[in-house]
């Protein structure tokens, strides 16, 4: 009888996990209301577009890390797509075209320029933990969702 050989699963480099992915949203995994909003992306958004990682990850900060993102500094969700990274309110309304009626009608704000859409994103996620509270460790998905988190 011959001994299987126990393998090391392989390891998918960030780089391809942005060639397989069609948009990656990386989070900050113990902010509350970050959390809230990867369940309201998720829940919105059916078709399975997204797939998400914490930014306190390994992997999250390896993708962090191809676009040259400190991922220990930021305050912002970020958007990969079509291999180019994106934060802030940015972010927030690519990830909202996406989503199903009504909630894709909250890209109309695009017209109002970064420099104006972004202070207000940046006052939002100073605030976060203070006004949403944060946990100790990052949320684990549920046996149903674990497909959509990297």
């Amino acid at each position: 009888m011959l001994e299987q050989e126990e393998t090391e699963p392989t390891k998918t480099s960030p780089q391809q996990l942005l060639e397989t992915h069609q948009g990656i949203v990386l989070f900050d995994g113990v902010c509350n209301l970050c959390n809230a909003s990867v369940q309201f992306i998720i829940d919105r958004e059916p078709a399975g577009y997204f797939v998400f990682t914490s930014l306190q990850s390994q992997l999250g900060q390896e993708l962090c890390g191809v676009f040259g993102i400190e991922a220990g500094k930021l305050d912002s969700i970020v958007l990969l797509e079509k291999q180019k990274a994106f934060q802030r309110s940015t972010a927030a309304l690519r990830i909202a075209r996406k989503l199903t009626f009504p909630w894709f009608l909250l890209s109309v704000f695009f017209v109002i320029p970064r420099f104006l859409r972004d202070p207000v994103y940046n006052f939002i996620g100073r605030n976060r933990y203070r006004w949403f509270g944060k946990e100790e460790v990052c949320r684990i998905p549920t046996p149903e969702l674990k497909q959509r988190f990297l």
